[in-house]
């Protein structure tokens, strides 16, 4: 089985919703991030990747948590196994005109195809159903406001 470092983001609006991403590899709801390369330290893999799904540039960031373990085995649905190795890092980017006019929804042409939909949402919004399987224990520690760093 393969392990994959991924950097993802907890981006929040003025209003504390949380940013979205419905990937197109999957179709659930989740952060925006994605896997590393070569070279890479797991900050700017979530630099990188925020800017490929959402078109935001990340000003500032700090590591939120990091997630290994069983809970982070998953099955593509082509049938490939992989168990991730998550760092989620709280980020601030600049919003300003990149949302619609209720400013639930954000305004982004993304070339590589990965974002279906992108939006803010309340944490008590979110459907955990909806969520990508491995990224659930994220949502719920941001419910229970778990305050430690590793987590399994």
């Amino acid at each position: 089985m393969k392990i994959i470092v991924t950097g993802g983001a907890i981006i929040q609006d003025h209003r504390g919703r949380i940013l979205l991403q419905r990937r197109s590899d999957y179709g659930n709801w989740g952060l925006p991030g994605g896997g590393m390369e070569a070279g890479e330290s797991v900050e700017e893999t979530m630099r990188r990747e925020v800017l490929e799904e959402t078109g935001l540039v990340v000003l500032d960031s700090e590591l939120y948590g990091v997630y290994s373990g069983s809970r982070m085995q998953y099955r593509y649905p082509d049938g490939n196994e992989v168990v991730f190795v998550m760092f989620v890092f709280n980020a601030t980017a600049d919003l300003q005109g990149k949302t619609e006019e209720t400013g639930r929804l954000l305004i982004h042409h993304d070339e590589y195809n990965e974002s279906l939909q992108l939006e803010f949402k309340a944490l008590h919004e979110i459907d955990l159903e909806d969520i990508s399987s491995v990224q659930r224990p994220v949502f719920e520690d941001l419910r229970n406001g778990k305050a430690n760093i590793l987590r399994t």
